[in-house]
């Protein structure tokens, strides 16, 4: 199987400040990375990187290719989404669509139009008279036509209510079962995507404070409800992070056995968010 993309202590500076440090990861097809972050943790400047936007230090490859130097052919079979409006407002639908059909070569000019069939989109409006929701479905609808085999995604769903959300994933989920393709989506809301995520990179600070598959990653982690009588013997375990409660405290602990754990208070998997809420209070 090949792998899209590779980055070996990958860096990036803006003068003294080093907003990436010795980042590692790889993505071959199938796989959805969840890049994680609050504001700041360095999910933006990771991404400039992968679109050829950057300079950087260390490795990075897409598609076997280097973005700075190669990045005309790396977009073939990229596609990047976010929640800032990019598409041109004075063309019309239509004319984005054709637009999109004559520079693209894997553009699929019918596919599109099947797309935006399930939309509410017309084709004779101008995109500039489009709705923020209408917006991120027209682009998804484009991306998703012109066959690329990595979809990069940087809060695309920022500001969208409920319902379009739902069909938006709902859409991406389709669009990853029909060939070898992976996506990368970048958030601070955890819960919206937890879903639909294979493997996670946590940043902090411009470093990984946790990487790998989900579901390995997730048993290394266990939550403790905790009552008053036991909170000595609970803080005696170290735990990663403690969630003060009216009827009882949230204790975190990583790489603690489950039997140790049981005699201090009721034990359960904890969320994704409550991890990442955990990793983020954590001092790197």
């Amino acid at each position: 199987m090949d792998t899209l993309v590779n980055a070996y202590q990958l860096g990036k500076s803006y003068g003294k400040f080093r907003a990436l440090m010795g980042i590692n990861f790889s993505i071959s097809p199938g796989q959805v990375l969840g890049i994680l972050g609050h504001n700041g943790a360095g999910k933006s400047s990771l991404i400039k990187c992968l679109l050829g936007a950057h300079e950087y230090d260390g490795t990075l490859n897409v598609f076997g290719l280097e973005p700075r130097k190669e990045r005309v052919k790396i977009v073939r079979d990229l596609a990047y989404l976010s929640d800032v409006a990019v598409l041109p407002e004075w063309m019309t639908v239509k004319q984005i669509v054709k637009y999109s059909a004559g520079v693209h070569p894997n553009f699929d000019l019918e596919r599109a139009k099947k797309y935006l069939a399930q939309t509410d989109i017309q084709l004779s409006t101008k995109i500039g008279r489009l709705s923020k929701g209408m917006k991120v479905q027209l682009h998804l609808a484009l991306v998703m036509s012109a066959d690329v085999r990595l979809l990069i995604l940087d809060e695309p769903t920022l500001g969208l209510d409920l319902m379009f959300r739902e069909r938006f994933y709902n859409q991406l989920v389709d669009w990853l079962k029909q060939g070898e393709r992976s996506m990368i989506i970048a958030s601070h809301e955890v819960d919206e995507v937890s879903h639909l995520l294979t493997d996670l990179l946590i940043l902090k600070k411009g470093k990984a404070v946790m990487h790998g598959a989900v579901d390995e990653l997730k048993g290394r982690f266990h939550k403790v409800t905790v009552n008053e009588e036991n909170k000595r013997q609970a803080d005696a375990a170290r735990p990663l992070y403690i969630q003060q409660g009216v009827k009882g405290s949230i204790y975190i602990y990583e790489n603690v056995k489950g039997e140790k754990l049981s005699s201090i208070g009721e034990v359960s998997e904890p969320s994704l968010s409550e991890v990442f809420i955990a990793l983020q209070q954590e001092e790197v």
